[in-house]
């Protein structure tokens, strides 16, 4: 998902993940137009946009955030809920019914009015339709079994959802939720394709002419030229105005660099092209001291909510052909309980904290981030594994494995311990933590193989070919130190991002062979009872059971959580910035400070 996901439909997916959109971007002057000079931005992402279909997407590298809004908006400081498309909302004594009111006069960026009618046929025929694959309907799965919300007009202006029982996360997860434009997308939704398939899961792709992507947020989009830029321009018909009355955004354009390389984007800010960058703690010492000069600030957003981690695939599934995701013999060390808890005790995390980080982080120890109300401590009864490779070895031994007299370690068949490490391309420190993994766990005798790929194959890999061993990657949804729910697509045997165990997904046949464990099924029954919990001492119990699950079981093993920083030129005006959510989330408010 990172997918850092950003704001507001943001995953980070991601979603987070955690993975997360850097910015920058290339000469200004390239950008100039001869008879009046527009305000603009110039931003960077290290990788195209995979589509500009928002409903199908699930890579973290998207336009989506600027061109789009829905209901509700979160703010990125106080984390409190407010209007979006919607002016208010009203929720039913049984908590069963939320009715919301949408502001007047809204309207698509084509002109077109922004009714009701779009409301409903973006969740009832788009998020709830199980022939559209995407990762939104895990946001409104209510428990682990099929049960979700329906949604009918009640007028132009008026929406009702009605829930089968409460839902406490309801509000904080249809925030990310992007309403999407009934009179643009009905009939490719409901006509199928010569697979039978609807003709929604091809349109809008990346070679759509821009002009037929209706938006209904601040920006649309203006031109897209592979491998070079994205181009926003001011949407004319967003609703947002200011105090005085003048529509929002103030800046015009928005050229959205495509750069991959985090040496040439960190070049490009130095020379003074770029107006901002995401600044990695191994740059960090570099560019604080060029701050003055530079006319930028960095911006401390405190430690990143997500999580950084190694995991191993744990399906055992079979493919259509009936071969078997993982080779058998790599699946049996990777489920075995006491082969995950050794390669635990063999990674220096403290040492990647100190070399790759530049101490800039913490040590992390559980999925839910330390600054959330839900984090357990290890005070508090978390299971920690410090440093200790030669309880590694020993457990390693005690489980059936053996040294040869190479001290390469063997299993109980003599196969050779050996397995590939994937990560993404983009993230020169997650390259380097895969290396110290590599390195920490050759002193145990394990071998392992670099797969550095971009991270569009990277998901592919993990969500759909489920052809992997070791992944060494980030996840995380902004907002989910509030709402621990939120993270459920990534932890629930069901949800869409369980990468370590995929199961059969929206338009797949079923899965032969695929097994869940019992530690899965009760994390699923954790987070279902924690939708209905009201309680807030009874959830963080709930929560606090399922960190302590995931440290005894040790699907993804933490490593360290950054901190995260943001340079910012100081042209542009007002910066709200914090980890929790991405320096844009108010980025219809900023202003160039010359113009």
């Amino acid at each position: 998902m990172v997918a850092t996901v950003f704001r507001p439909l943001k995953l980070v997916v991601a979603l987070a993940v955690c993975c997360c959109l850097l910015l920058a971007g290339c000469h200004k002057s390239k950008f100039k137009i001869s008879s009046a000079q527009v305000s603009q931005v110039v931003l960077v992402s290290l990788s195209d946009p995979p589509s500009f279909n928002y409903a199908i997407n699930d890579s973290p590298y998207s336009i989506f955030p600027f061109i789009y809004k829905g209901l509700i908006d979160e703010n990125g400081l106080s984390h409190k809920l407010e209007p979006g498309l919607a002016k208010n909302w009203s929720i039913s004594r049984d908590r069963q019914r939320i009715t919301f009111t949408l502001k007047p006069g809204l309207k698509w960026s084509d002109g077109e009015p922004l009714t009701a009618d779009d409301i409903v046929f973006t969740y009832r025929d788009i998020y709830l339709n199980k022939k559209i694959p995407t990762i939104w309907r895990d946001f409104l799965r209510i428990g682990n079994k099929e049960a979700f919300p329906t949604v009918r007009k009640v007028n132009d202006q008026q929406i009702e959802f009605i829930l089968p029982e409460p839902f406490a996360p309801f509000l904080r997860n249809i925030e990310r939720l992007a309403i999407l434009p009934s009179h643009a997308l009905r009939s490719s939704v409901f006509k199928s394709d010569a697979n039978g398939n609807p003709q929604f899961l091809s349109t809008w792709g990346t070679n759509t002419p821009p002009e037929q992507i209706i938006s209904n947020g601040p920006y649309m989009i203006e031109s897209y030229t592979p491998s070079e830029r994205v181009i926003l321009r001011r949407n004319l018909h967003y609703w947002r105005h200011d105090e005085r009355g003048n529509q929002l955004p103030y800046i015009e354009r928005i050229v959205w660099q495509i750069i991959s390389s985090t040496d040439n984007q960190l070049l490009k800010f130095r020379s003074g092209e770029l107006d901002n960058l995401n600044v990695t703690p191994s740059i960090f010492r570099l560019l604080k001291k060029e701050e003055k000069r530079g006319k930028y600030t960095i911006y401390n957003g405190g430690l990143s909510d997500g999580f950084a981690f190694i995991g191993f695939n744990l399906n055992q599934a079979r493919n259509a052909k009936g071969q078997p995701f993982v080779n058998p013999i790599k699946s049996r060390w990777f489920n075995n309980l006491a082969f995950r808890q050794a390669v635990a005790y063999a990674i220096n995390r403290k040492r990647m904290k100190t070399n790759i980080y530049q101490g800039l982080g913490e040590v992390q120890h559980s999925p839910i981030a330390v600054q959330s109300p839900y984090y357990l401590s290890p005070a508090d009864g978390l299971k920690v594994y410090d440093y200790n490779p030669l309880k590694a070895k020993q457990m390693l031994l005690e489980a059936g494995f053996k040294y040869n007299s190479q001290k390469e370690l063997i299993d109980r068949d003599g196969n050779r311990v050996q397995f590939n490490l994937l990560v993404k391309s983009e993230d020169r420190s997650r390259i380097d933590a895969a290396v110290q993994i590599q390195q920490d766990l050759s002193q145990i005798g394990i071998k392992t193989a670099l797969q550095v790929v971009n991270f569009n194959v990277v998901l592919r890999k993990l969500l759909s070919h489920r052809d992997w061993d070791c992944y060494v990657g980030a996840f995380g949804v902004p907002g989910a130190d509030v709402e621990p729910n939120l993270v459920s697509l990534f932890w629930t045997s069901q949800g869409s991002f369980h990468q370590f165990n995929q199961g059969t997904q929206a338009g797949e046949p079923p899965l032969k062979g695929w097994v869940i464990s019992d530690w899965e099924r009760e994390i699923d029954s954790l987070f279902s009872a924690g939708i209905k919990e009201l309680d807030e001492n009874k959830r963080k119990a709930i929560y606090g059971k399922f960190q302590q699950i995931v440290a005894e079981q040790l699907p993804v093993f933490c490593l360290v959580n950054p901190m995260s920083f943001q340079a910012v030129r100081h042209r542009i005006e007002p910066i709200k910035y914090s980890s929790l959510a991405s320096v844009f989330w108010n980025i219809d408010e900023w202003k160039i400070a010359n113009d």
